[in-house]
């Protein structure tokens, strides 16, 4: 007892020591824990109470329109936009300068592990330049293709950009798509060439491609070291001056556009929101246009880089935004909120984003399906892009065909899903998007449309329907050293590329276009290409429709029987070669059982691959105890234990831990290459019947 109250009462000196030095930081006082007994009875922890309790608030009437920027950093993976980002939160007193400054704007943890930016990030910085209080907007964006709809989301809430350049690895792929990203924006573009401090850096190199590439002059362009912090502050003073200030009336009623959105178990949906037009407060009665319900305002502010609350928010500005929305489908990105009984009309949203690979999506237990269900609604609330449908497959149960920009775009959502919601599924195949031509009026009339898309393989129509079949081409960038450019060519040819234009961008850079079929570059191109040109090429593309080709539907039977989650589309030219080494993966993937499996592809009635899967265990060796059967009867044994498996229970067993790399339709070159993986759960049985 003497124990137990002496820790009770070291606890509570502890907690009155550290709530003092707290309110001396302005730092809110930590709850008293609930004594024993009777009053031990306490209401569980009220976590309803919002930011506004824990902050002082901020006059943002103190910035006016003249005195506000909203700008963004676009650049390719891994040039240091994150960097620099986390150098100007320090310039301007948001953050304190330790070393332990890594990537705060990156918050997900999955960008931290992998160190790349996922999600578009904003932050208000306040600074002091010539006497005056700016007001900056920064909006720190992702680098990789796959995200490139959250760069596009972003720079409709900016006025200007910071191009940021590697000054050893120059232009790259990303940074032209980037550019007339902002460019057919109408932005202001701010070059700035980072990394001046490696001992291989060329800056007069950069700006000599800068002003080649993008007709920028030289002179324009700022030259920095964001680790080091060398010359970043000339950065702010360039976005001062360079960019000008957003045009927007305070006066009208509102028009706030929101660009995204995040979902909290306790408040609702917070609303990242851009103010064109008026002025937005607490207790404001607001109206969504895409739903047309009215909200209560609850809480206003800013991102500085957490959450800062404001008396109010003004045009010009961006900030947050809670109202009361409880469920997930109520915040739309690209929706227009104004006042109640003060209708305005609508921002232009944003261009769809156009999914670029598909696949299938199940729970692992079918129990969770519901609750998956609601992982996946308030993940795609944050991530706009991705699109759901719902699936059904008779191996894998009820799900959703989910179709993504990229293949990291989907790993990194498959990875959300388990980081931030614990939920567990299984992946297959990704596919890309095909098209079929219709050839008769009962057709058009049965699916109510001439041309069909196709998401799902599986749901492949079959030639006589079909007057031709189209497949997704794009338009892809390659820049790399000349010394390489023999042998990218050559992969560029055998994916079915056509060359559409080959630029100098220095002595010894090129910079190559090819059209190129979706799905011989979505699964390993890249890989291949880093590869061929020891990873100095860089490589981006961008939609550029459909074209007519010649596809064909390969099945793949185990024992017979179709497995619906292994169907896929290919060329025709490319049919035996894949179906050869999908049938060889699986070999070798798939677990022995005690009867043989016969792998086959076909393509309708004609098998034009196949493979065995040899015996569990050795006749001799079936159930011990040899010495005491004749090999004739251990023999007949087996043999009626084989028949019974075949006929009776048609089920072959398949473990997580086995993953059949599966290669996706067409991308087999030269009868290699790498597969991508599908995962079925632990134990999971493909049944056929």
């Amino acid at each position: 007892m003497w124990t137990l109250a002496g820790q009770g009462c070291w606890r509570r000196c502890a907690l009155a020591a550290w709530a003092t030095r707290a309110v001396r930081r302005g730092l809110p006082a930590p709850r008293p824990a609930p004594t024993r007994g009777a009053a031990a009875e306490s209401k569980p922890p009220d976590r309803s109470y919002s930011s506004a309790d824990r902050k002082e608030k901020i006059d943002m009437s103190r910035f006016p329109v003249e005195n506000t920027r909203n700008f963004s950093i676009i650049a390719h993976v891994d040039h240091g936009k994150s960097t620099l980002a986390d150098r100007l939160l320090e310039l301007t007193g948001a953050i304190d300068k330790t070393k332990n400054n890594k990537q705060v704007l990156d918050k997900l943890q999955v960008e931290r592990e992998r160190g790349i930016t996922v999600k578009a990030q904003t932050a208000s910085l306040f600074y002091d330049y010539e006497g005056k209080q700016y007001l900056l907007n920064l909006i720190d964006t992702p680098g990789h293709v796959d995200f490139s709809y959250e760069v596009s989301r972003s720079l409709s809430a900016c006025q200007g950009v910071l191009l940021v350049v590697d000054a050893n690895e120059g232009i790259q792929a990303q940074t032209v798509a980037n550019f007339f990203l902002a460019f057919e924006a109408q932005l202001s573009v701010i070059p700035v060439i980072n990394k001046i401090d490696l001992k291989n850096a060329d800056p007069e190199r950069v700006e000599k491609q800068i002003e080649k590439v993008f007709d920028i002059p030289s002179d324009e362009c700022i030259k920095i070291s964001a680790k080091l912090g060398t010359n970043v502050e000339s950065v702010l003073q360039a976005v001062i001056k360079r960019i000008p200030p957003p045009k927007v009336h305070r006066k009208n009623p509102l028009r706030a556009l929101v660009f995204d959105s995040t979902f909290d178990q306790y408040r609702g949906v917070i609303a990242n929101v851009a103010l064109f037009d008026g002025v937005v407060s607490k207790g404001d009665k607001i109206v969504s246009v895409h739903t047309q319900k009215t909200y209560e305002v609850n809480e206003v502010g800013v991102l500085n880089p957490n959450e800062q609350p404001t008396h109010k928010l003004y045009a010009g500005q961006v900030g947050y935004l809670i109202a009361g929305m409880k469920d997930v489908t109520e915040a739309q990105i690209g929706d227009t909120l104004y006042l109640h009984k003060q209708p305005v009309e609508p921002l232009p949203g944003f261009k769809s984003a156009k999914p670029m690979v598909f696949a299938g999506m199940y729970p692992i237990d079918q129990s969770e399906y519901n609750n998956l269900k609601s992982a996946i609604e308030k993940l795609t609330l944050n991530d706009s892009s991705v699109t759901v449908h719902r699936d059904s497959s008779l191996a894998l149960g009820a799900g959703w065909r989910l179709g993504f920009l990229g293949l990291l775009h989907m790993e990194v959502f498959n990875q959300r899903l388990e980081q931030e919601y614990n939920a567990s599924v299984t992946l297959t195949t990704p596919t890309v998007p095909y098209k079929a031509v219709l050839s008769s009026a009962k057709l058009i009339k049965e699916y109510r449309e001439k041309e069909i898309t196709i998401i799902n393989p599986a749901q492949f129509p079959d030639k006589s329907k079909v007057t031709e079949y189209l497949e997704p081409i794009v338009l892809g960038t390659i820049i790399t050293p000349d010394e390489y450019t023999g042998k990218i060519m050559m992969l560029c040819q055998a994916r079915r590329a056509v060359q559409k234009n080959m630029m100098y961008i220095d002595q010894n850079r090129i910079m190559l276009k090819y059209l190129f079929p979706l799905n011989e570059i979505v699964v390993d191109f890249y890989d291949s290409l880093k590869s061929l040109s020891s990873g100095y090429a860089s490589f981006d593309y961008e939609d550029a429709g459909y074209q007519t080709a010649e596809l064909v539907k390969m099945d793949i039977l185990l024992n017979g029987n179709i497995v619906e989650e292994l169907v896929t589309v290919v060329h025709k030219d490319k049919a035996y070669s894949a179906g050869k080494a999908i049938c060889e993966r699986l070999k070798d993937s798939l677990p022995r059982q005690l009867f043989e499996i016969a792998i086959q592809a076909a393509l309708g009635s004609k098998i034009i691959a196949r493979e065995t899967n040899l015996i569990f265990v050795t006749k001799p060796g079936l159930y011990g105890n040899i010495w005491r059967k004749g090999w004739n009867q251990e023999n007949k044994e087996f043999q009626k234990k084989q028949e019974v498996l075949l006929v009776v229970s048609p089920v072959i067993w398949v473990t997580q831990k086995c993953t059949a790399k599966l290669k996706l339709s067409g991308m087999v070159h030269d009868g290699e290459g790498s597969i991508h993986s599908l995962t079925i759960s632990n134990y999971q049985k493909l049944s056929f019947s």
